[in-house]
């Protein structure tokens, strides 16, 4: 609108019915802006109007006539059609505004209402009847959409190509051109047949080559951790080698048997390594050891365990089924135990297992044959040189297992010590090994002796306060003041013979010895133990000859 500098524009929203309400114009048809003119009226008051009626606004182009009253084009603010939106005006089909071919849209801005306007392929007065009319696209030869042939639809049309030419048929799409002679085509055909032969076929060499590639890198990775991690030392340690007595089990079994070695199947972690359960292919259970990151100390530890365990079959010493070299650190796969360890069974206030006196004499019994068979029996003498409850596993009918073998040591025949630095557990070294670092087989017999007062009084080796004595220090003073009843477990006091009980105090007084050469061997102990298992349960003749017959105990000088 071009106005003057002193011209004052107003803006009057009204409805067409002349009806306001209370805080809320209803319905609101037109809104523009107009010439305010004023005239005097019959009754003398001044009277304002817009110079055009509203009638105008249905013909647009009076607002261009040569109407002196009439010289301005309205500024239309806003249009819509009632308060409804489209959903509910359709459900009244004679009021309802839009004609054929054309969509309801629904108005924002919160006051509601609808416009219509033609569909896609139609123009014209979506309000007026007969409402939107097809626009025919192929009529105008100038503007005409297609290249070549031209078919109208309501709504739309369709470009095709004559016979022997191709192409979508669209100005500004491919148009159409001629067909290819069929030679040619055929010829095309078997270009891109033979290409795409020729593209399978080296992909298909890729592949392989790249796998041949990550066979051969995968190998040369494995022969670096067998080397690494001893393979060859292990293939020296005997004439037969060693690794040709067990089985080499590959990395992702192992990895598949321990889900990837999750914590969820973690039994044990030592400071050797970390020991999984898992379940091979063939759904055996087996114990898997997980070795700590490589170095020269612990791989010593790993080849000699291999090599000691190797040579070892016993039915109380854990079996070695197979090994994983080829992995950055060594695996080792052991026969599964359920039942954990003898510390466990011991000290657990929670187990369920109730350890008689009969049990702890059989279990005693069973370790001192184990480590028997180690000193005397194998081909070599074999120190174990860390004996303890925790390493003394159970099996499912609670049968013991020695296990943890990476310290112990073969000897020689004519070999009677072995000088090392101190190894082993605190509360389990032999006294006489630790200030001259001289390992004897009488070393393990002291260990035995800590595990067989475990036993008898079902109290740890190491007291829970500085202030108070080492097990061993109370277990001997007791025996020396003959005070022995006060130390013992409460169910071996109830279950056991009196006699029993005291001769198998005697013998772990006499593995206790400060020296180790008053101590008696394995064989010996092993012996001891047999006998007075034996006479746990006595038929009535036996029962009557042992009351005439006492126990004779070995004689250990116990100074």
């Amino acid at each position: 609108m071009h106005l003057s500098c002193t011209t004052i524009v107003r803006v009057y929203l009204s409805d067409l019915h002349g009806k306001w309400r209370t805080g809320k114009l209803f319905p609101c048809s037109y809104a523009f802006v107009g010439d305010l003119q004023t005239s005097v009226g019959p009754d003398g008051y001044r009277q304002a109007g817009f110079s055009y009626p509203i009638h105008d606004l249905h013909n647009p182009m009076s607002f261009l006539s040569d109407n002196p009253l009439v010289t301005r084009t309205p500024l239309v603010l806003d249009w819509r059609i009632q308060t409804e939106n489209c959903s509910q005006a359709q459900r009244n089909l004679t009021a309802y505004a839009c004609q054929e071919n054309s969509e309801c849209v629904n108005q924002d801005g919160g006051v509601g209402g609808y416009v219509c306007q033609c569909l896609t392929g139609y123009e014209g007065n979506p309000y007026l009847a007969p409402g939107c009319q097809d626009i025919d696209e192929c009529e105008d030869p100038e503007n005409n959409p297609c290249h070549s042939i031209c078919i109208n639809y309501p709504g739309s049309f369709n470009c095709s190509c004559p016979q022997g030419y191709h192409g979508d048929g669209m100005q500004d799409g491919s148009g159409c051109s001629a067909s290819v002679p069929t030679t040619s085509k055929l010829m095309n055909i078997s270009i891109g047949v033979s290409s795409a032969v020729i593209l399978l076929v080296s992909v298909a060499i890729c592949f392989q080559l790249q796998k041949g590639y990550q066979k051969r890198k995968m190998k040369k990775r494995e022969d670096k951790f067998f080397k690494r991690n001893g393979g060859l030392l292990l293939q020296q340690q005997t004439n037969e080698g060693t690794l040709g007595k067990l089985k080499l089990f590959p990395a992702r079994e192992l990895e598949k048997a321990t889900d990837h070695f999750s914590e969820s199947r973690i039994l044990g972690q030592g400071g050797q390594g970390t020991v999984y359960k898992g379940m091979l292919s063939d759904g055996k259970i087996v114990a898997i050891k997980k070795s700590k990151l490589v170095n020269e100390n612990q791989l010593e530890q790993f080849i000699n365990e291999v090599v000691i365990l190797s040579q070892i079959n016993h039915r109380n010493v854990v079996k070695l089924l197979g090994c994983c070299l080829e992995t950055e650190v060594p695996l080792l796969v052991y026969e599964f135990l359920p039942n954990g360890t003898l510390f466990d069974l011991i000290h657990n206030e929670d187990s369920k297992f109730p350890i008689s006196w009969k049990i702890r004499l059989k279990i005693a019994a069973d370790i001192a044959g184990a480590l028997a068979y180690l000193h005397s029996a194998t081909s070599l003498p074999i120190y174990h040189r860390d004996i303890k409850s925790t390493n003394i596993l159970l099996d499912e009918k609670y049968e013991v297992k020695v296990s943890d073998f990476g310290i112990s040591r073969s000897v020689a025949l004519d070999q009677t010590h072995l000088t090392t630095l101190v190894k082993g557990t605190f509360g389990y070294f032999d006294p006489e090994y630790f200030q001259s670092s001289q390992f004897t087989e009488k070393s393990d017999v002291y260990s035995f002796g800590v595990v067989l007062v475990e036993l008898l009084t079902g109290q740890r080796p190491i007291s829970r306060t500085e202030e108070e004595r080492s097990l061993v220090a109370r277990f001997l003073l007791s025996m020396e003041t003959n005070r022995i009843e006060t130390i013992l477990d409460d169910r071996v006091s109830q279950e056991g013979r009196k006699e029993e009980v005291f001769n198998v105090a005697r013998l772990a007084q006499g593995c206790l010895n400060w020296k180790g050469k008053y101590r008696p061997t394995m064989k010996e102990v092993s012996t001891e133990l047999e006998s007075i298992r034996r006479t746990t349960m006595p038929t009535t003749v036996e029962a009557e000859s042992q009351e005439a017959k006492p126990l004779m105990l070995l004689d250990f000088e116990c100074t």
